[in-house]
């Protein structure tokens, strides 16, 4: 006859099967349809837009911000060939969601709120013609990021700050009408021109997510508080004079350069202070447009359908240069790389692995790669790191209780939202334990039987670490 194991020989054998299992499989661990961007694992964008300046002035050595010339740069990225990609500034604005090119009344900042009147799309999904309000056939990078499963947010300082102007959410002219945010008041210094998700029948003929997504500057700091309420992609847009493009203000203030750096040094430490920026954020602080009559342009830049000159007298809108700060960007580090408005939302559509838009997908473009990124960071997929398995005592009626346990590591990557457990039954693989925060799982099983499970972890960035499969068997006596 056969010798029976003993209860503590096979608590010692049991064990030994599962932590094996659990640990032969951490080098197959992988992300799950981990987006573009290898290592670099950005997964909250921050674009902070500021006005009317060249390169040669705000980075300058006689520069009149030096949080933003001398101060930010030592941080993150000095990006000194970023590029408008036109004149004035709503089409540059409109180019940095949607990857449309300028058109002439965009060109002009749109005075009158006023539909297209041509339809159809061009060459690289261009919309043809001239106007102001995109037809809802027109896509923009928000309905990328809410295909995709990520959160956008448009932040507009001075927003229904005056209700007879525009309403504190969502705010914009009438279609048809003029638009009466050209310039400032005393109280409201908000430009509608400055907001470019206004500007797309496919967000503001939706009210409920307009007046969710579009809304005051005031409400950033609320939304930082917490990773889960940090949107993937926020944009940030100063009023007139905090943005630097009243020299002086509305309200009697000094504008430029000079109320463009105090807005960055309130903002950028609440911004790079939260725990999004810190686990994987890009917060870039870059220009509309250079001034001083630079049309230069960089990165293979065409005109659109309807502008022959998109920067007016030239085929840009001009080096403007720019800085960007991220956990994944070494400090100090300088690019030469040349960089615009559409390479810059190809590179954030890298980021969350959604496909290039208009002008973004040019042929030849250059998007954001090791030049800028040399650092780990973000989101790195859970990873099983051991186990354990026991043998609690036996029962009755040649039935035994046991134990599986197990650990997860999530070092240097986005916390464990939750754990996974599968036992596999009859050939196929059941859900135990769908979401759960426990580290073990008691259950009675037959003496002689062979147990199989395999457990995986999902990080809160939405990360899914493989299955790490596991075998349990072993032969028990309810006697032994």
């Amino acid at each position: 006859m056969p010798r029976v194991p003993t209860a503590s020989a096979l608590r010692r054998a049991l064990f030994c099967a599962l932590l094996v299992g659990l640990v032969a499989a951490l080098s197959a661990a992988s992300a799950l349809a981990a987006p573009v961007g290898g290592k670099f694992q950005v997964r909250h964008v921050f674009v902070l837009v500021l006005e009317n300046e060249s390169a040669a002035v705000t980075f300058g050595p006689d520069s009149p911000a030096p949080f933003l010339s001398q101060t930010l740069p030592t941080q993150g990225a000095f990006v000194p060939n970023y590029y408008g990609v036109g004149h004035a500034s709503l089409d540059n604005y409109v180019a940095m969601i949607s990857g449309q090119a300028p058109n002439p009344s965009t060109q002009a900042d749109c005075g009158v709120f006023a539909d297209f009147t041509a339809s159809g799309l061009g060459s690289f999904d261009q919309q043809p013609g001239s106007g102001c309000v995109y037809p809802a056939d027109v896509t923009t990078l928000p309905a990328q990021l809410q295909g995709a499963n990520f959160t956008w947010r448009d932040y507009n300082q001075d927003m229904g700050a005056d209700p007879t102007r525009e309403s504190a959410t969502c705010g914009h002219p009438v279609v048809g009408q003029p638009d009466h945010t050209e310039a400032a008041t005393a109280t409201d210094m908000y430009a509608t021109r400055h907001d470019p998700f206004v500007y797309f029948h496919s967000i503001i003929d939706n009210g409920s997510l307009c007046n969710s997504h579009v809304v005051n500057l005031s409400l950033l700091p609320k939304d930082l508080s917490k990773v889960s309420s940090t949107a993937n992609y926020s944009f940030i847009t100063p009023n007139l004079c905090d943005d630097g493009h009243d020299a002086t203000c509305a309200n009697g203030q000094t504008g430029g350069l000079t109320a463009a750096d105090a807005f960055l040094k309130t903002w950028v430490p609440k911004i790079t202070a939260s725990r999004a920026f810190k686990e994987d954020g890009l917060l870039m602080v870059i220009f509309d447009e250079a001034t001083g009559g630079d049309s230069s342009s960089c990165c293979g830049e065409i005109p659109g359908p309807a502008a022959p000159e998109p920067g007016g007298s030239g085929p840009g809108g001009g080096r403007t240069g720019a800085v960007f700060l991220s956990p994944c960007i070494v400090p100090g580090t300088v690019t030469n790389t040349a960089y615009n408005h559409y390479t810059m939302l190809g590179s954030v559509e890298n980021i969350f692995g959604v496909s290039h838009l208009g002008y973004a997908g040019l042929p030849h473009s250059t998007y954001f790669g090791t030049d800028i990124y040399r650092r780990q960071c973000g989101p790195s997929p859970p990873k099983v790191t051991g186990g354990r398995a026991s043998i609690d005592g036996t029962t009755h009626a040649g039935k035994v209780r046991l134990s599986v346990g197990w650990r997860i590591s999530t070092a240097g990557g986005t916390p464990l939202a939750y754990a996974q457990l599968q036992e596999r039954v009859h050939g196929t693989w059941r859900m135990i334990l769908k979401r759960t925060q426990r580290t073990s799982y008691a259950f009675t099983g037959n003496a002689g039987q062979t147990y199989r499970f395999r457990v995986r972890g999902v990080n809160s960035a939405g990360q899914v670490g493989k299955w790490s499969p596991s075998s349990v068997s072993g032969t028990a006596s309810p006697h032994s």
